[in-house]
């Protein structure tokens, strides 16, 4: 069974589709991370999405062997990953290996258009969303910054995200679509759970 869990940046995706993952014993696909990686390579001059190496060992993301897990987190790597994701041939890279990835058993993959471009027909398909205010706070505490700033440059992505063709603002279609604001992780993580539960016995 595939859970795919999407929306726009700063809704909590990672956070929520790992502890989903932990709570069913399904394997765990960050696409995000995978972007990131990306997006770090060319800033190394690596510009050959398909001569790079990209797994994942737990929660470590391995790029050509390195552990880059902590610096794909930061704020320029994060802005590059956005950049990148717009590039045709770097997404339909990307989602070839998710797809074959995710044909592999049962996960829970999360990215900003995992349900509607890689896994339009996964069994169970999530759009997690929150007021723009909360997504900024929920950064902003993630990463120590202001608030302020992030609100700034979560709307810059957005419409970054949202340009060439990317559904990344839009629920795909059957999509659950989960506003998470005031929620906690908790409360986010059982009502998902919930779901794959009942699409699991229909």
């Amino acid at each position: 069974m595939l859970v795919a869990i999407d929306g726009p940046a700063g809704a909590g995706k990672s956070t929520v589709a790992r502890a989903v993952a932990r709570a069913l014993g399904f394997t765990y696909l960050d696409t995000g991370a995978m972007y990131r990686a990306v997006a770090l390579a060319s800033t190394r001059g690596l510009d050959e999405v398909e001569a790079l190496d990209i797994q994942f060992d737990g929660d470590l993301v391995l790029l050509n062997g390195e552990d880059v897990s902590s610096i794909i987190r930061t704020p320029a790597i994060s802005d590059q990953a956005s950049v990148v994701a717009n590039d045709p041939s770097v997404r339909e890279a990307l989602v070839a290996q998710q797809r074959s990835i995710v044909a592999r058993g049962d996960f829970v993959a999360e990215g900003r258009d995992i349900a509607t471009v890689v896994a339009p027909d996964a069994e169970v398909k999530v759009y997690l969303t929150a007021h723009p205010a909360e997504r900024a706070r929920r950064r902003a505490a993630e990463l120590g910054l202001d608030p302020e700033d992030v609100a700034a440059e979560l709307l810059s992505r957005d419409e970054r995200d949202s340009s060439h063709g990317r559904t990344t603002l839009r629920a795909a279609p059957g999509a659950w679509e989960l506003d998470t604001t005031g929620m906690s992780i908790d409360d986010v993580v059982d009502a998902i759970v919930a779901r794959v539960g009942e699409a699991q016995s229909s």
